[in-house]
This record gives C-alpha cells, structure tokens and sequence, in this order.
C-alpha cells in the first residue's frame, strides 16, 4: 500500500505542470486552503482532473486556523461541479491540517477506498513505460529525468526512449536518494544515462534494442527540427510584418534554467506580458548553466539572457563582458516578471498628452524682411510660448497645423506672452495668414506608460 504523490506547485504560472501531474496521475488530490476558499488556480486545477478524466478527492487544509470555514469551500466547489459527499455528491473530503497532521489518516483512508474502487492495476513483467516528470542537467551527472513508471518493470542496463531523447540505464534513484536495481509501477525513480535532455512530460518507453532507440531518437529530432523552422519562419514574417506596420518592438530573451518545469513556467509568464505594441521573443531556452553558446546567440540577437537558478561558465562570463551582454540571474519567477514588465514598459511608445496653453486673433498682417509674413495678434485667452505648437483656424476649420518660429513684442523676441496683450507672430514654413484668422496654441507632453 505504497502511495506516490506527485506535488505540483500552486503559483499561477505553473499551469503545464498541473495539466501534466492531472494525466499522468491515477487521482488528483485538490488542496483547498479553508481560510481562503476558491483560487483561480483551484479552479483550473478542477478543469485539468476534469480533461484528464481522473478521479478528485478534496483535502481542505489549515482547518486548526481560527478564521477556517470548511462548509464554506465544500459549498463553493458546487460553483465548479464539485459535489462532495456532504452535499449528496461522490467526491470524498478530508479536513486536514499540514502543520499538526490532523486527518492525515483519513486523507489516506480516502484514496486507498477510492483505488479499490478504480481497480488500480499494472503488469509489472513487460518493457517499462511511464511519464518524465522532470528533467535537468547536473554537473558530474549528465542529463538526469525523474520518471513515473506506469507500466512494467525498469532495470539497470534497460535501452530507452525519452521524447526525441534515448539512452541505456546507468544508474536508478529512489526518491530517497539511494541507489537501486529496478523500479516497478507507480514508481518515481530517477534515471541516469541519457544522451540529452528531454523535455518535461514526454513519453518514456524501454525499446528492444540500441539501433530502435537511435532510430526513434532521430526520427522525432528530425520532426522537431521541422516543427522549429516552420515555427521561426512563421515569426520571421510576423515580425517583418510587424516592422513594417511600425506596430511591434520586441524584447529578445534567452532562458536558462536549472530544470525543465521552471523554464517553462518562466516562458508561459512572459508571454502571457506580451502586448500588441511589445512582445517577448524567447530566442532560446534550455536547462542547466549559461554557455558560451547563449552569449553567441545573445549577442547576434542584442538579446538578454536569464539565469534561474543557474549561473554562467567562466568562458560564457568573459564573453558576456567583452562583448556587454546583459546576464540577470533569479531565483524568484516574481522579481524576473517585474523586470521584464519593467524593460516592456521601456519599449512602449510614451502617449502624448496635448496642453491647451491659448488662443490669440490676427488684428492685422505684415510682410518682413528675411522673416516672411508676419501677423499681428492680440491674445484673447491664457499664454503663447515661442516653439509651441500652433494651429491656424478660418471659420473655426483647422487650415494649418505647426510650430511657432517667431514671437516678438515690439521689436523684440520674447519667450511668451500673456492675456491681453499684442504681439507678433511667424510660423515655421507657412505664409497664408489673413486678417481675422484665430490662433490657438498648445504644448505637446510626453507620458511614459506602463504595461
């Protein structure tokens, strides 16, 4: 009676991860906060065991908290077409407490009854095949995949495929970190001896022989590789597009991570910041240390490259400085995001706000040496400046619209000049000015914007 749980992270931008741990798992346990209730990650934690078709058990957690109110979230989840057994439903609920380990027994009671009821079985004596739950890079390792064997029996030496990935088994950890000889269904397992990374909830099936797996292995790396220019074509011409229409500025990213799930948690956030005005490209993602490789591309793409949880090589540091690369390193996905929404912001077109600053009427007009023809005005209402923008009305129609090159009172050029009072004026490139003619004047003001 051995359970496996498979823990999936609340955060909103853990969204593939949940969607994975629904399918690949035989139940989902839904952890309930009883002071909070429902949160939106709670209901798409609902729709994902819905799409997956698995079995939900609820567990409402911190009920030793004065402010906890059970009735209440088991009468929220009606909302979600969750009908538990205390509403004439069939989902069980367990009142836990993770700080004191209240009704952790009958937490556990609940999914026992609930396998006997499913019928939970696996032939253990066939070729393994599971899920990778995780993956990442470690140093002195290799490319190391945590796997969730469903099916049949995984061994020391066992060929295998990973997604586009293959390899033979060198080594099998337990989860509590000791080495050992098989793992059998409904095991997680830590598997050493892969070629590369793969990605995080590809398919892992034992094959017969070496020349399969090399053959499955390129047969899906070919495909991938397919998918990829198709895909950069398809960006190439939206962002030529987009240049040309003068719509969009891009924030280019290359992301490093120390395993799959963060990277690709990190990728979804960023996205989900992109506007029509300024998007985030992501040149590059990949898992363990930054390389001399990501500079090269960073550099060829003047792109920024992030680090989380992982730090740069020495010959990547050194060619990130000689060449002034910008390499950020995080370990909160919040402070990455800030920043990121932070250099978007930069990118955004400041919106331009205008300032009604007055009107003045042309009195009479004169033709000037050097200067052109020159009006002369009263001002009837606020302030003209010398350099403000200007717009010449005939019969309330805008017929003009430009800068003010000359303001003089009398004989000399003044920077402004107030209600009430005459003055001269000339605007840049423009001659038609008749008698009767209004002026109205106005600042143009620049407000930075945020995302």
């Amino acid at each position: 009676k051995v359970i496996t749980f498979l823990d999936t992270p609340g955060h909103a931008a853990f969204t593939e991860m949940r969607a994975r741990g629904a399918n690949v798992t035989d139940m989902v346990i839904l952890v309930v906060a009883a002071d909070d209730g429902i949160m939106p990650q709670t209901q798409e934690a609902i729709a994902h065991a819905k799409a997956a078709g698995v079995p939900m058990i609820v567990a409402v957690n911190k009920v030793d908290k004065p402010d906890a109110d059970p009735s209440k979230v088991e009468q929220e989840l009606l909302q979600y077409e969750v009908q538990v057994e205390s509403m004439g439903g069939e989902v069980q609920v367990a009142h836990v407490s993770a700080l004191k380990g209240t009704g952790m027994d009958g937490l556990l009671e609940s999914i026992e009854l609930q396998s006997e009821v499913l019928d939970l079985q696996a032939n253990p004596d066939t070729r393994a095949s599971g899920a990778v739950v995780e993956s990442k890079m470690e140093k002195g390792r290799g490319s190391v995949a945590t796997v969730l064997i469903q099916r049949g029996k995984l061994e020391i030496g066992d060929i295998f495929v990973a997604g586009s990935e293959w390899g033979k088994v060198r080594a099998l950890i337990n989860d509590q970190g000791q080495q050992v000889k098989q793992a059998n269904p409904s095991t997680p397992i830590e598997v050493l001896g892969l070629n590369g990374t793969p990605v995080a909830g590809d398919e892992f099936v034992v094959v017969e022989s070496e020349a399969r797996a090399r053959e499955v292995a390129e047969f899906r790396q070919n495909k991938a590789k397919e998918a990829a220019s198709l895909a950069s074509k398809g960006s190439l011409e939206s962002m030529f597009s987009a240049l040309k229409d003068g719509t969009a500025e891009e924030l280019p990213v290359v992301i490093k991570g120390d395993v799959h799930g963060s990277v690709e948690a990190i990728i979804g956030t960023l996205q989900k910041l992109s506007t029509d005005e300024v998007k985030v490209n992501v040149l590059h993602q990949g898992v363990g240390g930054i390389t001399e490789s990501d500079i090269t591309l960073a550099r060829a793409s003047n792109a920024m490259v992030v680090g989380f949880n992982v730090r740069a090589n020495t010959q990547a540091r050194e060619s990130a400085k000689r060449d002034g690369i910008d390499i950020r390193y995080y370990s909160i996905i919040y402070e990455l995001v800030d920043d990121v929404k932070a250099m978007m912001s930069g990118l955004l077109k400041p919106e331009q706000r205008e300032n009604f600053l007055g009107y003045a009427t042309i009195l009479e007009t004169f033709n000037v040496t050097k200067v052109g023809k020159v009006a002369g005005c009263r001002i009837t209402e606020g302030v003209v400046k010398r350099g403000a923008k200007v717009r010449l009305l005939r019969d309330d129609t805008v017929i003009h619209e430009g800068t003010l090159k000359t303001l003089r009172r009398f004989k000399d050029e003044v920077r402004e000049v107030g209600n009430g009072l005459e003055c001269g004026m000339a605007f840049e490139n423009y001659q038609d000015v008749q008698v009767g003619d209004q002026i109205e004047c106005f600042e143009i003001e620049e407000i930075a914007r945020q995302l």
